[in-house]
């Protein structure tokens, strides 16, 4: 899809603003927790695996991610942190002209409310519960881009919200309980999700110091940066010792395969190390996190 041919608040223009690519961030989590569910379904609790649930959240996850992207878009435009001169990553709706801001406005106020009427209906399937997650799913989708991402926490928000909360809520809503094995699988999710952001922001590192934006990548600098994306792999990898304790070796075993991508992508970010190049890397990240939660769920479905 060629960005130079893109009409004003054309379908091209909304689909490149959605960024489909960022969805497999959102699915791979919600993956994770509906096999950590079915796994457990029959195996412990006697309980029937909810189809109606399971694709209510991948929907909701899926809403949500696009509400983010088109809230991240808006702001970064609106504070002109998104300068078109001098950005490495892909181009962006409201400061390419593609889509005005007012425009914008609306399709955040549009998805941000479908999120919540697609929510609704899991505090049927999870108790009231949900609706405090559902709060802070879409507090949290405003805070990072207004505030939290500037002040370095950005990576912290990964690990909660694309790890932490869609694993253990999914799981929740399933069989209303979650174990020591859900909890560490939905934060060995958030680190590896946190990949993403890494090299991201490991791309921008000069420009966002330039701005004042305060990533971890700018705190840490260069080397150190590239050393936490590197261990990001082999960690997420040893959490998955969890598993064995519930006899699910497939699932401790398949995301090596994951570890040996991650590690391939990591050695073309040094050789690389700066520059549009590095959106290739980004492109990886988002593969390799795709195989990670495929791995992941395979191995507990196929015991």
């Amino acid at each position: 899809m060629k960005e130079n041919t893109v009409r004003t608040n054309s379908l091209k223009a909304w689909i490149l603003a959605a960024r489909p690519k960022t969805l497999s961030g959102a699915a791979v989590p919600v993956m994770i927790g509906l096999s950590l569910a079915y796994a457990d379904t029959n195996a412990y609790y006697g309980e029937v695996f909810c189809i109606k649930s399971a694709l209510l959240c991948l929907l909701f996850a899926f809403v949500m991610q696009i509400d983010a992207n088109f809230i991240n878009d808006f702001f970064d435009c609106l504070n002109g942190t998104d300068d078109t001169e001098t950005r490495l990553g892909p181009r962006r709706a409201c400061s390419q002209g593609w889509i005005s801001l007012n425009t914008m406005k609306r399709a955040i106020a549009l998805t941000t409310t479908l999120g919540c009427l697609t929510g609704l209906p899991l505090i049927y399937y999870g108790g009231l519960e949900m609706v405090l997650v559902g709060v802070l799913c879409v507090l949290f989708c405003f805070l990072y881009t207004t505030h939290l991402s500037r002040l370095g926490l950005g990576d912290v928000l990964v690990i909660v919200f694309f790890g932490i909360v869609p694993v253990c809520a999914t799981y929740y809503i399933q069989l209303h309980t979650y174990t020591i094995q859900v909890l560490t699988a939905s934060i060995a999710c958030g680190i590896v999700i946190d990949a993403l952001l890494v090299v991201n922001n490991y791309r921008d590192r000069d420009t966002d110091k330039a701005v004042g934006k305060n990533t971890i990548v700018v705190k840490l600098g260069a080397k150190k940066s590239r050393l936490l994306y590197l261990f990001i792999g082999p960690v997420a990898c040893l959490c998955g010792i969890v598993f064995l304790a519930n006899g699910h070796i497939l699932a401790f075993i398949m995301p090596f395969i994951y570890l040996v991508l991650h590690i391939t992508t990591y050695l073309k970010i040094v050789k690389i190390n700066r520059g549009k190049a590095l959106n290739l890397c980004l492109g990886e990240t988002a593969r390799n996190i795709f195989i990670y939660g495929l791995t992941v769920a395979s191995g507990l479905l196929l015991i």
